[in-house]
């Protein structure tokens, strides 16, 4: 049985279509309190009837093996001043989590960001999954304490590194620039940040792909074996500029009907455009770690992009 916890985003969907045994959680369940999540793995684990997505009313619920935390205080500039919350859900959440999921004897797949890095390396190399981090806001320190928390924990648990998220639920930039690109006939869009952007689908692919190679390991060692625990950098293949990114929505926005305007881009530098928290200039990870042990490619961020454009399940108004 897998827990989901923040269980609108893709992986709900995931589960449905490969018919997984999860149940999932939102702001019902408070991950900065203890007894709350304690509450509900051992009720679930323990109690018959309970409705919700992995059983029918009647039957008991299967034991939780897994516990996914999708969970995040995600406003960056907000966190500049709401440092108080972004700590308790970034880092107080992820322990609490921890300290669940080591006490019922599941293990733990926890999503961080690319943000616990400063981006201040001046050769541009891609930070590999143990490079030092240094985070150059509230976000990113408290996102980093939260991946410390877990570490000092546990040791059955997987750190999925992602960045530049988008997905078919809720406010993203791909849906940001194409309502403000079907709206004005001129745009500016920082060119002086690069990453690499990353669909939801590419995430949610890879969190399954961790649980089956757990799941299905015959050996300790070689080509049977799970895929050791530790920290793992996991995006779309490739890096791009903001200005990259949005030029490549506005192609493929045109290409499928997305976007009807005319509309010149341009770039700019992030200091005409000033923010309240500082981002990362380089943030480029590097996922060698991640495809090695998973035997598998990960997709051009481009190739992610179009695929997700063309899609039925696309709504540029969110």
């Amino acid at each position: 049985m897998i827990w989901l916890i923040g269980s609108k985003g893709m992986l709900a969907l995931l589960f449905k279509q490969n018919k997984m045994q999860w149940v999932g959680t939102d702001s019902e369940v408070d991950i900065t309190s203890p007894e709350a999540l304690e509450t509900f793995a051992q009720s679930h684990d323990s109690s018959a009837g309970r409705t919700g997505n992995s059983a029918s009313r009647g039957t008991v619920p299967e034991k939780i093996s897994w516990i996914i935390n999708c969970a995040a205080y995600t406003a960056v500039d907000k966190a500049e001043d709401d440092k108080e919350l972004a700590r308790k859900v970034n880092a107080l959440g992820p322990l609490n989590i921890a300290r669940t999921a080591r006490h019922i004897g599941a293990k733990l797949i926890h999503i961080s960001t690319d943000y616990v890095f400063d981006g201040e390396n001046p050769s541009h190399v891609p930070y590999t999954d143990d490079a030092k981090k240094n985070p150059l806001s509230v976000y990113g320190q408290t996102k980093a304490d939260g991946e410390d928390a877990i570490q000092k924990e546990m040791t059955q648990y997987y750190i999925l590194r992602t960045a530049w998220l988008y997905g078919f639920a809720g406010a993203n930039f791909v849906y940001k620039m194409t309502g403000l690109m079907n709206g004005k006939d001129q745009l500016k869009v920082v060119d002086d940040q690069r990453g690499s952007p990353t669909c939801a689908l590419t995430l949610a692919d890879v969190v399954l792909r961790v649980i089956r190679s757990s799941e299905n390991a015959h050996s300790l060692f070689g080509k049977n074996a799970a895929i050791p625990y530790g920290v793992y950098n996991c995006t779309d293949e490739g890096e791009a500029s903001w200005f990259d990114f949005a030029t490549k929505i506005y192609e493929y926005g045109k290409k499928y009907g997305r976007i009807q305007n005319s509309c010149s881009l341009s770039a700019c530098t992030s200091g005409e455009f000033p923010q309240q928290a500082r981002r990362p200039a380089y943030s480029v990870l590097d996922k060698t770690k991640l495809q090695t042990a998973l035997r598998f490619k990960l997709p051009p961020w481009e190739n992610s992009l179009e695929k997700f454009m063309k899609s039925d399940r696309f709504n540029g108004s969110c």
